[in-house]
């Protein structure tokens, strides 16, 4: 039997199957599901400053993939700290706390949420050229926080220069990649848009987009020495071995749990398990 422990910026993961952020981890309840469903460690939902309000319809299967106008936590930052985070915590597992977006946001909530954190996760949502923006919520964080800061980037051409200049500004590890889009999908019977943003726009993951995100994790793990974590497509044990084979020391899981349950980090980490013996 494999042995599937990762450490990870000193934090010891019983496996490299971890939740990414967003719905599967929306609260505590579902953070203890999926420790229950047997996640190596937790990644809780993006918050900032206030209260997200999420477009409706949000999400929908399409053929391939899915699509989602997802955005950080509905709930505020006075819920998690009273009660989301304190559940996540009782589940003895690693907990990575989600934050975004700008510096000054950072600033005000990375000194909230550290009694809960073994580690942060900020959210940079899209980057042009100008990556000024994250470097300074990283380095605002690190000023805050004595604990490892993950940055969690989007599929970008350029994405070794900007994993680069991250590693160089201090950050601990590399999270990749957030969902693709803008996209567009459309109901054919109504034919209104699948997605109740202003433009019926959506952002697209699941399967789709894991040869996406194995060539971005490809390529920021051969140009950095800090760990990378690769997300997007993951659905099973021999998703996971192939990012693993592209450089990753872990991986997140969103969209199979949306649609499979919590149980299916423990699937996929047996998968996985099953795969290393046969090899």
């Amino acid at each position: 039997m494999a042995n599937l422990q990762v450490n990870i910026c000193g934090l010891e993961f019983r496996n490299p199957i971890l939740p990414a952020a967003g719905p599967p981890s929306k609260d505590g309840a579902t953070l203890q599901a999926a420790a229950n469903g047997g996640a190596g460690g937790l990644v809780t939902k993006t918050i900032s400053v206030q209260p997200a309000e999420v477009p409706r319809p949000c999400m929908a299967e399409i053929r391939g993939g899915f699509l989602n106008t997802e955005l950080w936590s509905e709930l505020s930052k006075e819920q998690w700290v009273e009660k989301e985070y304190k559940l996540a915590r009782a589940t003895g597992l690693p907990v990575i706390v989600g934050l975004g977006y700008t510096a000054a946001q950072i600033r005000e909530l990375a000194p909230l949420v550290r009694p809960f954190a073994d580690a942060l996760e900020l959210s940079t949502h899209y980057v042009g050229n100008n990556i000024t923006p994250i470097i300074d919520a990283l380095c605002a964080a690190k000023e805050a926080v004595d604990v490892p800061v993950f940055m969690k980037l989007s599929p970008h051409p350029n994405i070794q220069e900007i994993a680069l200049a991250l590693e160089d500004a201090g950050a601990d590890a590399l999270v990749m990649i957030n969902s693709f889009g803008p996209c567009l999908g459309i109901d054919l019977e109504t034919g209104l848009p699948l997605m109740g943003s202003k433009e019926g726009f959506g952002w697209l993951s699941g399967a789709a987009i894991k040869p996406l995100a194995l060539r971005c994790v490809y390529d920021a793990a051969r140009a950095v020495r800090i760990p990378v974590i690769g997300v997007g497509g993951v659905s099973n044990g021999r998703d996971a071995a192939e990012m693993l084979m592209a450089g990753a020391s872990a991986v997140q899981v969103c969209t199979e749990a949306i649609l499979r349950g919590p149980t299916v980090y423990g699937k996929i980490a047996g998968e996985l398990n099953k795969f290393l013996d046969e090899h």
